[in-house]
C-alpha cells in the first residue's frame, strides 16, 4: 500500500518516534510505500510532500519536534479545502492516510473519512485531554520538564521567602498542572476544571505563612479561570489577544502574571512568576513517551492493514486498541475527581469550587 502521513497542531516530544515506527513496520512487515505531507493539513492543501523511507527516519527516535513540520491549518475553513485535500491524495495515489494530531487535526480527519477517505488517527496532545485514550505521548515529557522547573523554583522561593507562581500549559484541562504540581510539591494547584476564588488562594497562602512556612509554590494552568460573584462556576480564561486561529482558539497566556500581582496585593508577600511556555514542548521525549509513541505508530499501521478506517489508535489500560474517531473528538478529557482528590489529600485544600468534577 501507499500510505500518506501528516502531523498537525502543536508539536510535542514523540512525534518523530511515531513516524519512525510507522515507516519501519510498514516497510519491514507490509512492504508499504510512504509519503509525508508537510506542515499538517497545509501539505495536502498546497501539495507539499516528501518521501518517507527507512533512511529518512534513521536516527529520529530521540529528536523532538517533527520532521514533517506542522501547522494549525484547517482545510474546512478554506474554499473547497477538503476537496483539495482529496485531490492531492489522489494525485499521489495514496491508499490510506494516517493523521497524527489532537482533536482539531482529528476533526478534519473525521470530515475526510465522511467523504470517503481511508484515514486512521493517532492521538497527539501535550495537554493529555483527548477523549478515548488514557495517555497521549508528549504529556509525560512535559510533566517531567515542569516538575524539574518546580524543584528549581522551590529552592529560590525558600531562599528569598517568596511566593512563586508557575504557569504551565493546559487550555481546557489541567492534567499537566495537577500531575507536575503533585510531583513537585506545590502548595496550590489551579486548573481549568475549577474556577478559583482569588481570595481563597490568598487566604491559603496567608495561613501557610502564619504557620511558619515563609514561601509558597502555586502551579496554574494557562486556561485556569477566576471565579466571580456573577459567575462562580465558570469564569473566563485570560487571553493574550482576541484573534483566533483557524480552529477558533484564542491565544491564552498571562494568568500567571495577573495571579502573582493579585496575591502580592492581598497578602503583601513578594510574588514572582515563571512562565514555562514552549519549554514544555521542546527537547527529547522521555523514555515513556518514546515507547508509547512507538506503540501508537505500530498500532496505526496495523489498523490500516486491517481496514479499520475512521478510527483512532488509543491506549486503554496497557493495550493499544481501535476506537471511532467520532468518539475521540466528541469532548475533551478533563481531570477526574480521583486525581483532584490526590492533590487535595496532600495540600491544605484545592482552592475554588468544591463541587465534584465530571469523570
Amino acid at each position: 500500500m501507499k500510505v500518506g502521513m501528516l502531523t498537525g497542531g502543536g508539536d510535542c516530544p514523540g512525534l518523530n518516534a511515531v513516524i519512525r515506527a510507522i515507516v519501519r513496520k510498514g516497510s519491514f512487515h507490509y512492504e508499504d510505500e510512504f509519503v509525508g505531507f508537510l506542515e499538517g493539513w497545509r501539505g495536502l492543501l498546497e501539495n507539499k510532500s516528501m518521501p518517507l523511507d527507512l533512511s529518512s527516519v534513521g536516527g529520529i527516535l530521540p529528536r523532538g519536534g517533527t520532521i514533517l513540520r506542522t501547522s494549525r491549518t484547517n482545510p474546512a475553513k478554506k474554499a473547497d479545502g477538503l476537496d483539495k485535500c482529496i485531490a492531492t491524495l489522489k494525485k499521489h495515489s495514496i491508499d490510506a492516510l494516517i493523521a497524527i494530531g489532537g482533536d482539531d487535526t482529528l476533526s478534519v480527519a473525521q470530515k475526510l473519512h465522511e467523504k470517503g477517505v481511508k484515514v486512521v488517527g493517532i492521538p497527539k496532545t501535550i495537554d493529555n485531554d483527548l477523549a478515548g485514550t488514557d495517555y497521549t505521548f508528549g504529556f509525560d515529557t512535559a510533566v517531567n520538564v515542569v516538575t524539574e522547573a518546580i524543584d528549581r523554583v522551590h529552592t529560590t522561593a525558600e531562599a528569598h521567602n517568596r511566593v512563586m507562581v508557575v504557569e504551565v500549559m493546559g487550555r481546557d484541562a489541567g492534567w499537566i498542572a495537577i500531575h507536575s504540581g503533585v510531583a513537585g510539591g506545590a502548595d496550590v494547584i489551579l486548573i481549568p476544571e475549577r474556577p478559583f476564588d482569588i481570595e481563597k488562594v490568598a487566604e491559603t497562602i496567608r495561613l501557610r505563612h502564619a504557620r511558619g512556612r515563609y514561601f509558597s509554590i502555586v502551579v496554574v494552568a494557562e486556561g485556569a479561570k477566576f471565579s466571580t460573584d456573577m459567575d462562580p462556576q465558570h469564569g473566563a480564561p485570560i487571553v493574550q489577544d482576541m484573534e483566533k486561529d483557524e480552529f477558533g482558539h484564542a491565544r491564552l497566556g498571562g494568568i500567571g502574571n495577573i495571579l502573582a500581582r493579585e496575591i502580592e496585593r492581598r497578602i503583601g508577600f513578594e510574588t514572582r512568576t515563571v512562565v514555562l511556555g514552549h519549554i514544555q514542548r521542546g527537547g527529547s521525549p522521555s523514555a515513556f513517551d518514546r515507547v508509547l509513541a512507538t506503540r501508537y505508530g505500530l498500532g496505526a499501521i496495523d489498523m490500516v492493514h486491517r481496514g479499520e478506517f475512521g478510527c483512532m489508535a488509543a491506549l486503554r489500560g496497557n493495550k493499544i486498541v481501535s476506537i471511532p474517531l467520532a468518539d475521540a473528538i466528541a469532548k475533551n478529557r478533563t481531570v477526574d475527581q480521583e486525581m483532584i482528590d490526590v492533590a487535595s489529600g496532600i495540600m491544605d485544600k484545592l482552592t475554588g469550587d468544591e463541587e465534584p468534577v465530571e469523570k
